[in-house]
Parts: C-alpha cells; structure tokens; sequence
C-alpha cells in the first residue's frame, strides 16, 4: 500500500499536463532541472502558485521585474491552467510569450487570470518578465 508521500508524488501536476507531479514540474521546482522551454516553465510557475511555492517563483522572475516581496493569498486556490498559445520560447530562442488562462476560487467566487507573458533567458535558464500585452 502507498504512503501518503508516495501518493502526493503521484498525484496528477497541478499544471494540467497529464503527467505525474513527481515526473512534471516537481524536478524544476527542487531545481534538479530548468524548463527547456517559456511554456514549460509557465506551467511549472502555475503549479508553483498552486503549492505555494514562493521561493522558485522568485527564481523563475527576471531579477529586472520580480517584485521585492512576494505574498500570496492562501484562499485563493488555483484550479485550472489552458494555455493557448506559445509563441517561440523553444529550446534554441531567446525570448518567448505564451497566453494563457489560469482560473481560482476564492471562498465561492471563482476567478481567472487570462495573460500574454513574455520569457527570456537569462544565464541559460527561462526566466518569466512580464505580461506582454494585457489579454
């Protein structure tokens, strides 16, 4: 019979991708790996917001744009990721944008964030900027 942890590793990623959270975004968010793509790494900030994980969001900000501190509010729990388009952000750019949808509830009111983000690299790594347009 599986342990708690063991059944908390198995469980599906909070990033929507079918894949299993320990196989998933877990490895970026320990930094034993980097998102080799903007996409791959807006879904492993998405599931960072989802677990709470302040310290990889702040790695995962432009040094330039990250805000000097960051709080986040624990009622609001996140419960959906659609991305709907990456725009470069593959292995061999510089820079790319993905648009997304990122739906919460806050006590019984749901909500969404829908943005246009831009990466860059920054030393090798993906790095969130900014939004690039208001969706």
């Amino acid at each position: 019979m599986a342990t708690g942890s063991e059944r908390r590793l198995a469980a599906a990623c909070p990033c929507e991708s079918g894949d299993a959270y320990s196989k998933c975004c877990r490895p970026f968010h320990l930094r034993v790996e980097v998102p080799t793509t903007a996409c791959q790494l807006m879904r492993s900030r998405y599931a960072a917001y989802a677990k709470g994980l302040v310290p990889y969001l702040e790695y995962s900000w432009h040094p330039d744009h990250r805000p000097s501190g960051l709080d986040l509010d624990t009622a609001q729990r996140w419960t959906g990721l659609r991305i709907i388009e990456c725009t470069g952000g593959e292995a061999e750019d510089a820079t790319g944008t993905v648009e997304f949808i990122a739906e919460y509830v806050i006590g019984d009111q749901a909500g969404s964030v829908h943005e246009v983000s831009r990466f860059e690299r920054v030393d090798g790594r993906w790095v969130y900027t900014e939004p690039a347009v208001p969706a």
